[in-house]
């Protein structure tokens, strides 16, 4: 396919907005090939993803965010971003004992389904070494110290690896060590995590055996972007499956891992084509 220039925008909404920034596209004989908007009535805010081909192209791409930030953002209060097709995220997947997540992401990006790099698979424990070599990914273990004295130094450790990696966004595939403040900030709605429970409901640990508890009839997998806030971060993907007074909280373990899996892989899905917008702690997910 021929390569792409992706514009990811939000603003307040105000007419003539959408054909201003079309218009500028296809003045400069970009030939768009996808385009979708939503508007926050509530709010008042523009949100719209834009792909155009760089194929005869008038703007050299590496002048197309200066341009449009010139042009745009102080008029109509633009926040935005470009991204270009032929150049793909790097992810780092963050692990600790469970291997199914961590399985079904690189089963997908070693059949190709992913426009993404793996540079490498960061955890805690050596559990899933064997995994990761099967796939030829580097594996780094930093183990924390039962009183988290060795955190800091463990997290600095860990983020100067994704510095000279490049890495771009970081998935926890169920990696089950709570990330500093730090580590959250320079990663700002890029790192992605699972968590087994429909949330709001039943945050925290072992969740299944507090739906166990309730006698709740559905359980469910959440898929958000991590923030300060324990499991509070912007939604980017859930899923349920309904259970009955006949489970066990091991049974609900086993039908929610696999919920986990495709919940876990469709917001990577969505991050990876770069089709999320996040705004007040929200998203708006594009098709």
């Amino acid at each position: 396919m021929k390569p792409t220039a992706i514009l990811l925008l939000n603003c307040p909404d105000r007419q003539g907005i959408i054909t201003d920034i079309t218009k500028f596209i296809t003045d400069n004989r970009g030939n768009i090939v996808y385009i979708d908007q939503y508007v926050d009535k509530d709010n008042a805010v523009l949100f719209m993803r834009l792909e155009w081909e760089l194929e005869g192209f008038l703007i050299p791409r590496d002048k197309i965010a200066e341009y449009i930030d010139t042009i745009f953002t102080a008029r109509y209060e633009l926040s935005f971003n470009v991204y270009f097709s032929d150049v793909p995220p790097r992810m780092a997947i963050f692990v600790s004992k469970q291997s199914h997540c961590l399985y079904d992401l690189l089963a997908r990006y070693k059949a190709g389904e992913w426009n993404v790099e793996i540079p490498c698979i960061v955890s805690n424990h050596e559990d899933l070494r064997e995994v990761a070599d099967q796939f030829g990914i580097p594996y780094y273990v930093w183990s924390v110290a039962p009183d988290h004295s060795n955190k800091a130094q463990v997290e600095k450790e860990e983020m100067e690896l994704l510095r000279r990696e490049n890495v771009s966004f970081v998935v926890l595939a169920r990696y089950m060590q709570i990330l500093s403040e730090d580590l959250i900030a320079a990663y700002p709605h890029k790192i992605i995590n699972i968590h087994h429970s429909f949330l709001p409901a039943f945050v925290g640990a072992k969740p299944y055996h507090q739906a166990y508890e309730r006698g709740v009839k559905i359980i469910g997998a959440t898929s958000h972007y991590v923030t300060g806030e324990l499991d509070a971060g912007p939604i980017i993907e859930q899923d349920v499956v309904r259970i009955s007074h006949k489970d066990t909280p091991q049974s609900l373990i086993l039908k929610g891992r696999d919920l986990e899996k495709i919940v876990l892989s469709r917001a990577v899905t969505k991050h990876i084509e770069r089709k999320i917008l996040t705004y007040h702690n929200k998203t708006v997910i594009f098709g």
